[in-house]
């Protein structure tokens, strides 16, 4: 099946300084966040890619723009809306009652003025799995697909593919240009790579399929000896 690598944009000067950019429009790379695009950049060229989606946030493009033409820009995979908390220090932000809450139960989280995690994981999923249905369809069953978008996008991601309820979605990490590997087959998705920040990615490029041998006419079902 399909292999979608959900990658996360590089760092911006708000993941540097602890400040919760949101859905703040201009947030784009620093210079420590270009470099490590560039340097995914040059691992992602061993894997062809069939499709190109992002998040339509500016740093995700800047992000996209690096690894290949973008396909198609897609809301659903754009940050969580965090309403009031936009903009705000995270060293502030500890100091509320909901960020415990955010932490130890996030299906109960709603921001004020913004969207709960559970609609952001909801939308996140939904528009992962689409995609990856549209590019089994188009492309065939060993096409590899990127879809750039955020660290809590993609660890609501990857918490429904390992079959984990949202409240265990902060034991994930997605670091800033890290790459997250899921192939969802017909019973269940495989998590390939998980926060993967160095490692080759040669590995995920679409095989080539050996050609079967047809059976022998004394071939038993399950290849047990008669």
């Amino acid at each position: 099946m399909p292999v979608v690598l959900l990658i996360r944009h590089g760092r911006t000067s708000s993941n540097a300084s602890g400040v919760l950019a949101g859905r703040t429009p201009g947030i784009e790379m620093d210079e420590t966040g270009v470099e490590q695009v560039r340097r995914l950049a040059e691992r992602v060229r061993a894997v062809p890619l069939s499709r190109v989606v992002s998040s339509p946030l500016e740093r995700c493009v800047q992000t996209a723009r690096q690894l290949g033409e973008i396909d198609m820009l897609d809301e659903r995979l754009q940050e969580c809306d965090y309403g009031d908390w936009t903009g705000r220090s995270l060293s502030e932000l500890r100091r509320l009652k909901l960020w415990k809450v955010v932490q130890e139960h996030p299906s109960g989280a709603i921001f004020p003025g913004g969207e709960s995690l559970r609609e952001m994981q909801a939308r996140a999923v939904a528009a992962v799995r689409e995609h990856d249905a549209r590019v089994l369809e188009e492309a065939g069953p060993t096409a590899v697909w990127a879809a750039i978008s955020h660290g809590d996008i993609i660890k609501s991601v990857v918490a429904d593919a390992l079959g984990m309820h949202l409240d265990q979605f902060q034991r994930v990490v997605a670091d800033p240009a890290s790459v997250t590997a899921i192939s969802y087959t017909e019973r269940r998705p495989f998590v390939l790579r998980l926060n993967d920040t160095g490692h080759d990615l040669a590995p995920l490029a679409p095989k080539r399929r050996a050609r079967r041998r047809p059976p022998t006419s004394d071939a038993m079902v399950g290849g047990g000896a008669g």
